[in-house]
């Protein structure tokens, strides 16, 4: 108990320790302008700072830096006075020009693709500027806006530059998590509340397909190629089959259409990878359903050709399944903890599966020898009665 309490003890002091340094790398800099900001905040992603003065009037003055930044890239802090959201954001961008003079200026965001184009803001902006030295940007401005409370929407975000011509940022880890709140007078910043529409339709999303094209899918094959072995199991492996690919299919469906949703709703951003991969195991999933319907009697002489086309559908369905969810998971960035339990997941399916073919081979190749023998045994047991018979007809 004691050497826990002595750990717990060692861990705090190690946080106060990183805590103190964020703020002695925020609140100690020193601008060469020898502009003084009485409040500062490190922001959590994209290695950003806001230092300000803020006058109860309306008054704000900022100083916003980007740090490890390269002058061949964009930046911006925006405020967003209408929502929580990118869209609506009031933002000021800075980058280097070719010549290596920087340009400052302010856009209105309107849409997701934007090309960030320059436009006057629903407020007014004063003494704007920026600087680049030491791989670090700085945007310096004096906004003057009514406020009814003292926290606003902040959004900060960096991109790539082509010439003078800022392109659009990433759309997944850092880039999509820079939005929060900031209290003007104490300085808090905080991250959205709870995650955002569109996170929450990207988190469902994923679940639905990593559960129904990622699991479901595979587990039902594995079914199908290694119970039918066991004669006891005969019917229910088929059921158990049915069951699980079926279930599979309309969860997966779910999943497709909640993509579908997010593509609509996020134009411009796409991933045609994963987006053309998702529509051929739709379409493949519903062939598979529907060649259920049309299933030939066993002994049909169809029969073994849809076996054929069933298998290799079967097969390609989980193959592009399990690519796409990795696809997905390097989309959406989520904390590693999801990955590894993903790949946890298909390792246990692959090694029952290479478990479960050795053991049907197994049983199979001892079936055939115990069927080859029960045939040897018969013909010689034929042989010495027919021979029995004679010898009695002749006598």
């Amino acid at each position: 108990m004691a050497r826990m309490l002595e750990l717990a003890l060692y861990l705090c002091l190690f946080m106060c320790l990183i805590l103190t340094c964020y703020a002695q790398t925020c609140a100690k800099y020193a601008f060469s302008s020898n502009r003084v900001f009485k409040s500062c905040t490190h922001l959590p992603v994209l290695n950003s700072f806001l230092h300000y003065n803020y006058d109860v009037s309306g008054k704000l003055e900022i100083a916003y830096r980007h740090t490890g930044i390269t002058s061949s890239r964009w930046v911006a802090w925006a405020i967003n006075p209408t929502s929580k959201a990118m869209v609506g954001s009031q933002a000021l961008v800075a980058y280097q020009l070719s010549d290596g003079s920087m340009r400052a200026y302010t856009s209105p965001i309107t849409q997701y693709q934007t090309q960030l184009q320059e436009g006057e803001l629903s407020f007014d902006v004063s003494d704007l500027s920026a600087t680049y030295a030491n791989n670090e940007i700085i945007i310096f401005a004096t906004l003057g806006f009514p406020n009814n409370g003292t926290t606003l929407n902040q959004v900060w975000q960096e991109g790539a530059m082509s010439g003078n011509t800022p392109q659009m940022h990433a759309t997944s880890g850092p880039n999509v998590q820079s939005m929060g709140t900031l209290n003007l007078l104490s300085g808090q910043a905080g991250t959205i509340g709870g995650r955002t529409s569109t996170q929450r339709k990207q988190d469902i999303h994923g679940v639905l397909n990593a559960v129904s094209w990622g699991i479901l899918m595979p587990l039902g094959a594995i079914i199908a190629r290694y119970l039918k072995v066991f004669k006891s199991a005969d019917p229910a492996w088929f059921y158990l089959h049915a069951s699980c690919q079926f279930s599979a299919y309309v969860v997966g469906v779910a999943g497709w259409s909640t993509g579908l949703k997010l593509g609509s709703e996020s134009p411009g951003i796409q991933y045609d990878a994963h987006r053309t991969i998702g529509i051929i195991l739709f379409c493949l999933g519903t062939l598979q359903v529907f060649a259920l319907l049309v299933r030939p009697k066993p002994d049909h002489k169809y029969r073994v050709y849809w076996n054929i086309y069933h298998h290799l559908v079967g097969y390609t369905v989980v193959i592009l399944s399990v690519v796409n969810i990795f696809k997905g998971l390097d989309i959406l960035e989520p904390e590693k903890t999801w990955k590894n339990a993903y790949i946890g997941v298909v390792i246990a399916l692959a090694c029952s599966g290479v478990v479960l073919e050795a053991y049907t081979w197994f049983l199979v190749l001892r079936r055939k020898r115990s069927e080859s023998a029960g045939k040897l045994s018969h013909g010689i047991n034929g042989a010495h009665g027919n021979g029995v018979n004679a010898h009695t007809a002749n006598c």
